[in-house]
């Protein structure tokens, strides 16, 4: 472990973007303005959930096509694209498109798995395929190679009056240098480091061995540890840390009250792993800025990353976003060694 944290480089939250099914236009409008208001306090980056059919954002890269024009600076993420509900060839595309918009401020967060709840919705999906389609890590290699200028077919040339491309149109170079895998095992942060991926980790890991340790941070350590062994940049491979953190320091009595609510109903997950997939959870950090950064310096897996896109909950209001992003920036930032600029 090192003698003292990393300092913290780069500062980033994360945001579901929830709405509601009455008036989902609000909802989507409130996700922007978030956006807009972290560019304005000095944030690094913006990241949003993906949600398919529910309340949260479905089409993360739309709703960051529209940010990219109401911001100038602030690099837009996704944390993640669950690839099991994409076309990589399609996918590729829409990236590289919102990339360019942006400027180059685009950082694509993906993960594999077949799509949640997939029984009921295979046949809407992929009524044809269902029972081929593949859903590992092939799908991300196939993203990987069309978005970093890899052929997409043999052809290329003139036909008629239109003009074809071998490759992925429009191609961003920069792209996928920005491309981000969301794991929470070894063998995926093994994975994304041979494929010189950054890596995104979160407040949820596999505690894959019954007999190996329960502490969070250690497990989360040991895949910080395996993606960088793995990675043609070593020590210097981007890593990314998601935990859900709450400051408190401007917050009224009644929202204190309210987050360390939320926070207790969900601490009883973090004890022990849950599921046949033996998730295991962190604990959600709420308190001042001075109490938080004083625990995430004693996380070792924080200790060993620069960057961060803390996630903010899923159910709180507008006017509590707002008071969290603006604790996070002016307070919690320059805790953690990151100066204030907003």
């Amino acid at each position: 472990m090192p003698p003292t944290p990393r300092p913290l480089r780069k500062l980033g939250f994360l945001t579901i973007g929830l709405f509601d099914a009455a008036d989902p236009g609000r909802g989507h409008e409130s996700t922007l303005e978030i956006i807009e208001l972290g560019e304005r306090l000095g944030f690094d980056s913006a990241w949003v959930r993906h949600r398919h059919l529910q309340y949260g954002i479905s089409s993360p890269v739309a709703v960051l096509a529209a940010a990219s024009q109401r911001t100038s600076r602030i690099e837009l993420g996704t944390a993640v694209i669950p690839l099991g509900w994409e076309n990589p060839l399609r996918l590729a595309e829409d990236l590289a498109t919102v990339d360019v918009l942006s400027g180059g401020r685009l950082n694509p967060g993906v993960s594999v798995g077949p799509p949640m709840h997939y029984d009921q919705v295979k046949d809407a999906l992929y009524p044809d395929t269902a029972d081929t389609e593949e859903f590992g890590y092939e799908r991300v290699r196939r993203l990987l190679d069309f978005v970093r200028g890899k052929p997409a077919t043999g052809f290329g040339g003139v036909e008629g009056f239109e003009v074809f491309s071998e490759v992925v149109q429009p191609h961003s170079p920069g792209l996928g240098s920005r491309l981000w895998y969301g794991g929470g095992s070894l063998r995926s942060a093994r994975w994304a480091g041979e494929h010189g991926m950054n890596f995104l980790t979160s407040s949820v890991v596999k505690a894959e061995d019954p007999g190996e340790s329960r502490d969070f941070a250690e497990i989360q350590l040991s895949h910080i540890r395996e993606f960088r062994a793995h990675h043609p940049d070593g020590d210097a491979a981007r890593v990314s840390q998601g935990l859900v953190v709450i400051p408190t320091d401007s917050a009224t009595p009644e929202q204190r009250a309210k987050y360390a609510e939320y926070a207790a109903r969900r601490l009883p997950r973090t004890t022990t792993p849950q599921g046949p997939g033996r998730l295991l959870f962190a604990p959600d950090l709420v308190g001042s800025s001075a109490e938080i950064a004083e625990r995430l310096h004693a996380h070792a897996a924080f200790r060993e990353i620069d960057e961060v896109a803390f996630a903010l909950p899923f159910t709180f209001g507008h006017e509590d976003y707002v008071q969290i992003l603006t604790d996070m920036a002016t307070l919690l930032g320059p805790a953690l060694g990151r100066p204030a600029t907003g």
